[in-house]
């Protein structure tokens, strides 16, 4: 098991075999020079499957060209925060306000929760209402899995552990219960921990909303144009790997921890699909919700002003 927050590493790899490259120009655009575009997103297998087609350039865009760095998506909220080093960056909705001056969000990319989401999970059976009695590991007050468990509950006490080391330093008994994200939600079982809320399911029953975990935002000095060409470049990329299902998880086993490849497709179908096209009327709504909560009970002190590029 590797821990991604410390360095990037390119994305680029090559498939064996071939498909046909997919062009996404746009009728009576033109540009003049190559355009460099920097795409940075966590080393997990959805957001892997979603950008296969540019990352092994099946998909291809005139004037343009893609270079990909994966990182963990903490560190990813952060630099974004700090500095915007990508022009195209994946982050947790909870980012976002911290970031909505030099990023918008994409109108695509995103992963949605469909009652299911970040779980709070504990070597012992615990109940919601034990939590307040207990320190929970966390992957960081950045993730839109912090968020939603403030929400929950904003008394909370809380430590910053990385994704991936959670589930080990319970079993180890250093925390009674952790925040889990990514693949630790189909595994943690086999660990012999128990579940002791999904905040999907809590969001769901709260507000009948889907819960909004990330997305990709890009930044807003490339101008609109760019924006909206890069942005179709993206939705043509998941859609190519939709379209071409069996090569894309093939690529996307590569970044699949502890996940075999029928539990690697199961994660992947529930992090990329139709809404990752499209948030929906709906989708859309509820990243507002979210962040309007947050902001309103003083989690995020910044007023979200929540823009998509289509």
């Amino acid at each position: 098991m590797h821990n991604f927050a410390s360095k990037s590493l390119p994305a680029i790899f090559l498939l064996k075999g071939s498909l046909p490259a997919v062009s996404t120009q746009t009728t009576g655009i033109a540009a003049p020079a190559v355009i460099d575009i920097s795409i940075a997103h966590s080393p997990d297998s959805d957001d892997a499957f979603m950008f296969y087609g540019l990352a092994t350039n099946k998909v291809r865009v005139p004037g343009y060209r893609f270079a990909h760095t994966l990182c963990d998506i903490e560190t990813l909220n952060r630099r974004a925060r700090q500095e915007a080093f990508y022009d195209v960056t994946a982050i947790s909705f909870h980012a976002y306000p911290y970031l909505q001056d030099t990023y918008t969000l994409m109108g695509c990319g995103g992963s949605v929760g469909e009652g299911y989401g970040p779980m709070v999970v504990s070597a012992k059976k615990l109940t919601p209402e034990d939590l307040s009695r207990i320190t929970i590991a966390v992957p960081g007050e950045l993730t839109t899995a912090y968020l939603a468990l403030k929400i929950f509950n904003p008394s909370l006490k809380t430590v910053t552990v990385p994704f991936d080391q959670i589930i080990p330093e319970i079993l180890a008994g250093k925390f009674d219960a952790g925040l889990i994200i990514h693949e630790g939600q189909l595994t943690y079982s086999s660990s012999g921990l128990h579940k002791v809320i999904d905040l999907g399911v809590w969001w769901r029953e709260t507000t009948g909303l889907v819960l909004p975990l990330g997305g990709n935002a890009i930044r807003r000095s490339l101008g609109l144009e760019s924006q909206r060409i890069v942005t179709k470049a993206v939705r043509d990329s998941i859609q190519f790997a939709l379209d071409n299902r069996e090569a894309a998880l093939d690529y996307a086993m590569q970044f699949a921890r502890d996940l075999d490849a029928r539990l690697a497709n199961r994660f992947v179908s529930m992090y990329v699909n139709e809404r990752t096209l499209d948030y929906g009327p709906d989708g859309r709504e509820a990243i507002r919700r979210l962040l309007d909560l947050g902001h309103e009970r003083g989690i995020i002190p910044i007023a979200p002003k929540v823009e998509f590029v289509d």
